[in-house]
């Protein structure tokens, strides 16, 4: 962030530039690899020009740097280092704060934590940040002893690598200090280049007057200072409420995610067969616990049911009504005559608890004595047999609407299957096949071909690689809950 006089050495190195040399950038030039203008890291073939992505970032119209996890400066295009006033070889290579410190004069300055805050954010998120208006001084390199009063409008982005961590940060920043004051109508005796003396929370504004008591400084200023002031306190406070949601929102996902792992049941073996289960939350916000899963021994021979099902809304409120739809049906499933019933009970259940509309749920029965599978679905994805053979079926012959879908309540189909020792029998829910702008049939082609692929593998091996092929490396912004069972 900066800005001031002195030009940039001009090197148009570009993306390549950085002390951090190996981290990989999106457009396939390693950090720390020289790129020179020219030399093409696109994918053309034949006539299709290669596109330099370094002669790109050097052209952007905004001021954009790269930050390493260590905040060191990796890179940063002409614009930013005009902005800031430094060549080259005075921030690549150089820690952030070392190159933008706080002003020391001024003892409300928060611009650096601000920073670091967002920063971290993006670090631990992996989501882009806008920062509200920021005021963050810098100090000229020809006028080391003087401070200028600046205004930023910050974006930080993350840069993913393969493995969908983040290896870089892109930080644009836009300096706003002439529109703030161009607003205002202009401010005498702190014009753009001069050193600041003042300090916009250290002013109260006398509304009656129209005019702002500057007690620092000991004198009065004009309504056009006033404005900015305002405007920058706005801002502050906004970003204040901004943080106070942000600490909430993340004790609110800690606490729903362990409300929902103690009413979850554990993962083991149920009636002597093998079963894995996996439930990964959201990526961001809270959208969390809103799927579950449940492995029950039924009565009367040697079966077992298995259900997952997903429960519209996210956070505690969805942990809440999650557990109450997850005990009806376990404790269903042991007296219902089949899948079928226990779901009608189900429906009936949901229609008086709040926030159970239009959950989804899906049970199978597994009976090991005559090897079938019969199973009832409402309105959720249909489970997975994979055969020894590797022959995949989808049970999707007994769907029906979702939970509380109907008026009134009507019986639920339900269809059976068989299976032979070695089987392996999956539920999900739609985290893990749904995508946006995708048809739904695409995410169940991958499912079925990684479990056919890997259906040798031991049920915990084979949860693991599933869900390595069809989550995104930086997650879905749906949580997802899956259960293998060898049968």
């Amino acid at each position: 962030m900066g800005h001031g006089s002195g030009g940039t050495d001009g090197a148009g190195t570009g993306i390549g530039t950085t002390a951090g040399a190996g981290v990989a950038t999106g457009s396939g030039t390693a950090v720390g690899e020289e790129t020179r203008p020219g030399t093409g890291t696109g994918s053309g073939t034949g006539a299709e020009a290669a596109v330099d992505y370094a002669a790109v970032f050097q052209a952007l119209p905004g001021s954009v740097s790269l930050l390493t996890p260590g905040l060191v400066f990796a890179d940063a295009n002409e614009a930013f280092l005009r902005l800031a006033g430094r060549r080259r070889e005075q921030v690549v290579g150089r820690h952030l704060f070392e190159v933008f410190p706080d002003n020391p004069n001024n003892p409300s300055a928060d611009g650096v934590r601000n920073l670091e805050a967002s920063l971290r954010r993006v670090l631990a998120t992996g989501e882009r940040d806008a920062m509200a208006l920021q005021r963050y001084d810098v100090q000229p390199v020809d006028r080391p002893d003087e401070w200028e009063e600046r205004y930023w409008s910050p974006v930080n982005a993350p840069v993913r690598g393969a493995d969908g961590s983040v290896v870089l940060v892109v930080h644009r920043v836009e300096e706003i200090t002439e529109l703030l004051r161009a607003r205002g109508g202009g401010r005498s005796g702190n014009q753009p280049g001069s050193q600041s003396k003042n300090q916009p929370g250290s002013q109260s504004e006398n509304r009656s007057a129209g005019r702002t008591e500057n007690r620092s400084a000991g004198r009065t200023e004009s309504p056009p200072h006033a404005l900015e002031a305002e405007l920058y306190t706005r801002a502050r406070e906004l970003q204040e409420v901004n943080e106070r949601l942000r600490r909430a929102h993340a004790r609110e996902r800690e606490v729903a995610l362990a409300l929902q792992e103690a009413m979850l049941p554990a993962p083991g073996r149920v009636r002597h067969h093998s079963a894995a289960v996996r439930y990964r939350p959201a990526v961001g916000a809270l959208n969390v616990c809103g799927d579950w899963y449940d492995l029950v021994d039924l009565v009367g021979g040697h079966r077992i049911g298995v259900a997952v099902g997903d429960v519209v809304g996210h956070g505690l409120a969805a942990a809440g009504v999650m557990g109450q739809l997850r005990s009806a049906l376990s404790a269903a499933s042991r007296m219902a005559a089949g899948p079928a019933q226990a779901l009608d009970v189900l429906g009936r259940y949901a229609h008086v608890v709040d926030g159970a509309e239009a959950a989804t749920a899906v049970t199978t029965f597994v009976d090991f004595d005559h090897h079938t599978i019969t199973y009832s679905s409402a309105g959720h994805l249909p489970p997975v047999l994979v055969h020894p053979s590797g022959r995949v079926e989808l049970l999707d012959r007994a769907t029906d609407p979702p939970l509380d879908a109907r008026p009134d309540p009507v019986p639920r189909p339900q269809a059976t299957t068989s299976f032979d020792t070695g089987a392996t029998l999956a539920l999900y829910t739609d985290g893990l096949v749904e995508r946006r702008r995708e048809a739904i049939d695409t995410g169940l082609a991958r499912l079925t071909e990684a479990l056919a692929r890997h259906r040798t593998e031991d049920p915990e091996t084979l949860a693991d690689s599933v869900l390595l092929e069809l989550l995104p490396p930086g997650g879905t912004t749906d949580d997802t809950a899956l259960v293998i069972v060898r049968l």
